[in-house]
């Protein structure tokens, strides 16, 4: 039966059928052929999605959508503008800067590129910077928010593991995370200055302590988030529903940039966003159930073992792995798809689940603008109004370049490790 899995799957993926209906599908056909019961499948699809922490994810969605619509990221520019003053490269940076600390308040890539996209995109293409390499950093900077916590991907990476915990998971992304972020400013800043983008001042700087005041609201979420989790006064689906409340005060009553019909807009467009992310997580858990049904990677997994490759070898082959299917499926699909087979690996080097976790959501990043369907890519292109291959020659910096920073934190595991540990976590 493994053979119908994953050849209805290919069949449907290369169909161009969407990827939660092709694993929904391919599930299906399994459960009908190896008369697994019918009933099966309305079963998974619910308990799929019918578990807590999965709440937090509309939340987290809602929060970015509110914080984005109250003018923070517009506020949070202008800082950052102040602080990193008038030189070639500064709203490269700036761009990458404003991703990491909104990257702190949605918990999503492709919602992160698509606030910071709104408000620098015009402001860089009016200083010089070619569209193409615009989109690109935006996107690249963009994928820093699913590891700076809070982080949709580290919810869903503990359900399906549930030896690592969402705070441990948070905790272990945040350096591995502002890593990748530095890195992003050091390629953006190398690539700006070596083609004289931005020789000429846009806009003049903003007062350092004006902005400031006004970014500070924004500049605040992150560490009520955070902060609230680490003292124990809520967890994380609890402080995501802290953070929409903080983000409706904030937008309605300090900026009063924020209507009520603001707030339903947002409400309408959360519940858009949630549901497309809910359905491949239920479908997938059709797919996911079958294929552990069937042993499908317990055997998978006993193979590779029995390849006999060294540890290090089986690191960098599930990195390439990853790496690939990165190209062709998003994040939550990955996790599904392959999980159930890397866990049992991790399981028999005795890798920390933690800091597989942080490894594997590092490459879902760098999937997320890596050509030719990059999520934040699309987003951040379809902004600019550019095609997705314009942007590969400046791109392939930002993807050697967080490729690195990956394969630093998978060799070095005490990057992602330290924090946690310190923090009691694990």
């Amino acid at each position: 039966m493994d053979w119908l899995l994953f050849g209805v799957f290919l069949v449907l993926m290369l169909g161009g059928v969407s990827l939660a209906v092709a694993m929904g599908l391919a599930g299906a056909a399994v459960v009908v052929a190896s008369g697994l019961g019918i009933m099966s499948l309305p079963t998974n699809v619910y308990t799929g999605i019918a578990k807590y922490p999965l709440m937090a994810i509309p939340v987290f969605v809602i929060a970015g959508l509110i914080f984005e619509r109250a003018g923070v990221a517009a506020a949070i520019v202008r800082f950052a503008s102040a602080l990193v003053g008038q030189r070639r490269g500064s709203l490269a940076i700036v761009a990458v800067l404003v991703a990491m600390v909104l990257g702190g308040i949605s918990g999503s890539g492709p919602a992160d590129a698509a606030a910071v996209g709104a408000v620098m995109l015009p402001s860089m293409i009016k200083a010089g910077y070619p569209r193409a390499f615009t989109a690109g950093v935006i996107a690249a900077a963009g994928s820093t928010g699913i590891l700076i916590p809070p982080s949709i991907a580290f919810v869903i990476y503990s359900l399906l593991v549930p030896q690592a915990s969402v705070p441990a998971l948070f905790a272990a992304g945040l350096i591995p995370g502002m890593l990748s972020g530095l890195t992003l400013v050091v390629v953006a800043w190398g690539l700006s200055v070596r083609n004289n983008f931005e020789a000429e001042p846009a806009e003049e700087r903003p007062p350092i302590w004006q902005s400031f005041k006004e970014a500070g609201w924004g500049l605040a979420a992150p560490v009520i988030i955070l902060g609230g989790m680490r003292s124990g006064y809520f967890t994380p689906t609890e402080a995501a529903v802290v953070a929409v409340f903080y983000g409706v005060v904030v937008g309605v009553a300090v900026y009063r940039s924020l209507t009520w019909r603001g707030v339903y807009d947002v409400l309408v467009e959360a519940a858009e966003i949630s549901a497309v992310i809910l359905l491949v997580v239920s479908l997938a858990s059709v797919f996911a159930w079958a294929s552990s049904t069937l042993g499908t990677f317990d055997a998978m997994a006993r193979a590779m073992l029995g390849t006999g490759a060294s540890e290090t070898v089986m690191l960098l082959s599930i990195q390439l792995l990853l790496l690939i299917a990165g190209m062709f499926l998003d994040a939550i699909s990955i996790f599904f798809i392959f999980l159930p087979l890397l866990v049992p690996i991790a399981a028999h080097f005795n890798w920390d689940l933690v800091w597989f976790g942080v490894i594997i959501t590092m490459n879902m990043a760098l999937g997320q603008f890596h050509p030719p369907l990059g999520v934040n890519l699309m987003v951040t292109c379809r902004m600019a109004a550019i095609p997705m291959e314009a942007t590969i020659p400046w791109v392939i910096w930002m993807v050697a370049a967080m490729a690195g920073t990956m394969l630093l934190v998978t060799f070095v595991p005490e990057i992602a490790l330290w924090l946690p540990r310190h923090l009691g976590y694990l």
